[in-house]
């Protein structure tokens, strides 16, 4: 099918193409004023111009796959023409399962710039540490300035305060300049604030189902599907980015023949494919085709063992022998599953968005990383951060500021360690700069673990005691033991 929004023709006008099955009239309005014509459920013809709006029987709104929103959502969208990016990265090839070492960063609390350029300086580092990728979290552009970015409202439109698309495509050329990887957060559960931009055009949601964020995208209707899928696409045709991790692939609901997540795969190729599932749902590697998904039962096996926290959806959890059990791969190539000691959900939603203590970490790093799934890192692990990854939204419609805020104090009412006066306003620009990194040299622990990885057939031998609380692992002549009732980790080779 042809692509969606404004696509540059290379004579100095533009092809436009968009879904809108409900409207009666669309018009695009650039430096001229074109009315476009039907084609089918679509709407088609060719404009003048690098600003634009549509106008939709009568009212203007942004294109719904608008690649470039400079003023944010609620300005006119912007031609971007990803030819103009400036690429070095002929020679490269790529990344796999096999080698695969994740670093999830979030680009505005990465560095004091809060763009992508700020990244680009720590690249060299990550790489000589044993990271193979970066994973940045979602640049779809959202209500504000400051966010975790899973509320994107333009999904192809780069953040511009990241540094917009330019920023992202510099941040992939130089990652891969380094050797690194770049696997990009992307949300199709949901849309964030505003969604009735989308509502103007078509039934982009449907009452059939219902996610933990309200309404569901509705991908039945063919539309919608290519709304995600060519989004999918995008990022791998004109940004070259390596990997796709879909966030909470569990809410994203279809009753087709074949899912919509499984089409994503089947079109992006052999780009990695990564979800994020509920705990024991494996369609995503059963099913769909995916590379790769999170398994966060592991996660939470490791911090209640090394915690003791059994508040909300920890309380069943903290047995040696399940975590044994799901670092051998739970039934499935162990390559297959990404498991984390942190990450931005397991840090950020907590009510203070603190990390582990840096003895609880040392354990937890070194049994992720010394198993053979595919460790994940959360930024600023490396060296024991100490700062917190908090919750911080920037929305722009004060009912849904003040939505936001009573929702992250309800959110903790089961956990009893905290209470509801200690959760953060989300909205402070405090709650967001207490989040920012200081970046230092990494431990030793992570660079000798990383390269004793390097080194380490895939065949794992775990013997798990539940009474001593004690896991022992063994892969080729290297052994790590793991004493959680006393916090203590050993490992040794031959």
């Amino acid at each position: 099918m042809r692509r969606l929004g404004a696509v540059p023709a290379g004579d100095g006008t533009v092809e436009m193409r968009v879904w809108a099955p409900s409207a009666s009239a669309v018009r695009v309005r650039g430096d001229d004023d074109v009315e476009l014509a039907q084609d089918g459920e679509f709407w088609v013809g060719t404009f003048s111009g690098e600003e634009y709006v549509l106008v939709v029987d009568g009212l203007p709104w942004p294109d719904p796959c608008s690649r470039w929103q400079p003023e944010g959502v609620t300005g006119p969208s912007r031609v971007l023409d990803a030819g103009t990016f400036e690429w070095s990265d002929d020679g490269w090839e790529g990344i796999t399962l096999d080698e695969l070492v994740v670093y999830e960063l979030h680009i505005g609390t990465s560095s004091e710039a809060g763009t992508f350029d700020g990244i680009v300086p720590r690249l060299r580092g990550l790489r000589e540490l044993g990271v193979t990728a970066i994973e940045v979290m979602p640049v779809a552009t959202f209500p504000g300035e400051r966010g975790w970015g899973y509320d994107g409202l333009y999904t192809y439109a780069v953040h511009p305060a990241y540094g917009g698309p330019a920023g992202l495509a510099r941040l992939v050329d130089a990652a891969h300049a380094e050797g690194l990887g770049v696997i990009l957060d992307v949300v199709y559960n949901h849309v964030g604030p505003g969604d009735e931009a989308l509502r103007a055009f078509g039934p982009y949601f449907t009452a059939r189902h219902e996610t933990f964020w309200g309404d569901a995208l509705d991908y039945a209707q063919r539309g919608v599907r290519e709304w995600a899928i060519q989004n999918a696409e995008q990022w791998v045709r004109d940004f070259h980015v390596d990997g796709l991790r879909l966030d909470a692939a569990h809410a994203i609901l279809d009753d087709s023949p074949l899912h919509v997540c499984a089409e994503l795969k089947q079109r992006v190729g052999d780009t990695l494919v990564i979800s994020e599932m509920k705990v024991g749902d494996w369609r995503p590697a059963d099913d769909w085709g995916h590379d790769a998904q999170w398994a966060d039962r592991s996660h939470h096996e490791l911090h209640v063992l090394l915690t003791g926290e059994r508040d909300g959806y920890y309380a069943d959890y903290g047995s040696v022998a399940s975590l044994a059990e799901d670092l051998a791969g739970a039934g499935h190539d162990p390559r297959r599953s990404v498991i984390c000691a942190q990450n931005h959900d397991q840090v950020g939603n907590r009510a203070l968005g603190d990390r582990l203590p840096e003895d609880v970490l040392r354990i937890a790093a070194a049994v992720t990383i010394f198993s053979p799934c595919t460790p994940l890192l959360f930024m600023g692990e490396e060296w024991f951060e100490t700062a917190p990854f908090q919750f911080f939204t920037d929305h722009i419609d004060p009912g849904i500021a003040d939505a936001t805020r009573e929702g992250r104090r309800r959110e903790f009412e089961d956990f009893a360690s905290f209470s509801g006066e200690e959760v953060r306003d989300p909205q402070a620009l405090e709650t967001f700069l207490r989040s920012k990194l200081h970046p230092r040299e990494p431990d030793a622990l992570y660079r000798e673990l990383l390269a004793l990885r390097r080194e380490l057939p895939r065949e794992l031998e775990a013997e798990a005691d539940e009474e001593a609380k004690v896991l022992r692992l063994r892969r080729g002549g290297a052994t790590l033991v793991a004493d959680f009732a006393n916090r203590r980790v050993e490992f040794s080779r031959g």
